[in-house]
């Protein structure tokens, strides 16, 4: 893997960024703001620029250069950007790091190492433990191509996921991913540590180390042993140099394009649509009532911009109030960026609570919704009746279901535990 330094351009000459796979980077005079990789350079950061995030607004502004390291595949952009942003710690890049954002490959320390993909690593414990010790490799930003890519280098470095493997060939090991019950030690102790070396951009000395493997088993007429490595050799240069794993992001803000266009359609809004905001109700006849506020951007959850939330309200039955003061609550706090829709979890009374907080604020200016339980029926703000799921187009039924569930979950979960807290108190 090439370690060499960004070159660097303006950010008013974005034209002349390459279109290739590979690494970029924003800066501020001297400091690194936020390292990512893309499949095409120049169209990746042309898209921060013209169609923002809600995390792009932090950088965007800070920038005067950017910077652009290519590779020779997606794979490579993968690794480089994970060794990047752990030699450089960009501002921005480890402002949003968390348990729930970065992945890493641990490869446990015994006999017969076992691979597997993780979060953030757990802190060193001074306790001894039974556990075998864990190696970590990363971290990744990307988990789907990271494990797009595990899954291209146990084809060639097969690994076993289990502690203990069952006495007969399991089903990966017919499919040549496993080493079986019984490995070779010394050969699958090196099969590991060349996937590790490749995970940490090590890949030409992997090559070098294998192809000097392949010379010395031919001259030992090991010829057997010299084919396979021969063959690993041979799988490792084409599929990292040519095998492309990062989805081209121009796909992803064409099918938002078209869902959004959809949303305006439908709710007749003429403003941008990308952040979705979802609220639910939890409780047992009042009690340990909680809210739920789940975030959706430009389609997914982001989990690192949900909220919850106790009910103040009496030890009474009554969702549409409750909506009434969470959706109250929630518009104290313009540092969380408002909506550009609101989803809410309930008929018409509950939209109608909804509505009337969210009109006290005079900076927040956006559509509402509500998705009644039962019929599945879709509560428009400023329609008459209600358009039941089915006779939507099917990406915005599965969207809205998605917020409802999530909503539902996420307050469901923090009841639970309130309730928990106060059984553990009564005994």
């Amino acid at each position: 893997m090439r370690m060499e330094k960004f070159t660097f351009v303006s950010k008013r000459t974005i034209s002349q960024l390459p279109t290739g796979a590979g690494v970029y980077a924003f800066k501020h005079g001297k400091t690194l703001l936020y390292i990512g990789k893309a499949i095409n350079i120049r169209e990746r950061v042309k898209n921060h620029f013209g169609s923002p995030g809600y995390k792009d607004t932090s950088f965007l502004d800070q920038t005067t250069t950017i910077g652009f390291l290519e590779t020779d595949s997606a794979i490579e952009a993968l690794i480089l950007e994970a060794t990047l942003i752990k030699k450089h710690q960009p501002k921005f890049n480890v402002m949003w790091r968390d348990d729930k954002n970065y992945f890493y490959v641990g490869v446990t320390k015994e006999e017969h190492p076992r691979v597997f993909i993780t979060h953030q690593p757990k802190e060193k414990s001074k306790v001894k433990s039974k556990k075998p010790k864990v190696k970590y490799v990363g971290p990744f930003v990307d988990g789907s191509s990271l494990k797009k890519t595990l899954r291209f280098l146990r084809k060639i470095f097969p690994y076993l996921t289990v502690k203990q493997h069952s006495k007969t060939p399991c089903l990966w090991c017919h499919l040549e991913l496993c080493p079986g019950p019984h490995p070779r030690t010394v050969v699958y102790k090196q099969n590991i540590k060349n996937l590790v070396a490749v995970l940490n951009g090590k890949r030409k000395s992997v090559l070098q180390t294998l192809q000097k493997e392949m010379k010395a088993a031919a001259s030992h007429q090991q010829f057997e042993r010299a084919a396979i490595v021969r063959d690993q050799v041979s799988a490792l240069e084409n599929i990292v140099a040519h095998a492309s794993i990062i989805a081209p992001i121009k796909n992803e803000r064409e099918r938002w394009d078209t869902i959004q266009a959809m949303l305006q359609t439908i709710l007749k809004h003429k403003g941008t649509i990308s952040r979705i905001e979802g609220y639910d109700i939890a409780n047992i006849q009042g009690k340990q009532a909680t809210g739920s506020m789940v975030v959706f951007v430009n389609g997914y959850p982001d989990k690192s911009l949900y909220r919850k939330f106790k009910i103040k309200l009496p030890d009474k039955p009554n969702d549409v109030a409750m909506i009434k003061e969470i959706l109250q609550r929630r518009c104290r706090h313009p540092e969380w960026n408002y909506p550009d829709l609101i989803f809410i979890d309930g008929g018409k009374g509950q939209l109608n609570a909804a509505k009337a907080a969210v009109q006290r604020n005079k900076t927040l200016n956006c559509p509402l919704v509500a998705l009644a339980k039962g019929k599945n029926e879709l509560h428009i703000e400023r329609s008459k009746k209600p358009t039941p799921l089915k006779d939507l187009p099917q990406p915005i039924c599965h969207l809205m279901l998605q917020i409802r569930d999530e909503a539902h979950r996420f307050a469901r979960a923090y009841h639970h535990r309130l309730r928990t807290i106060d059984l553990r108190k009564d005994s």
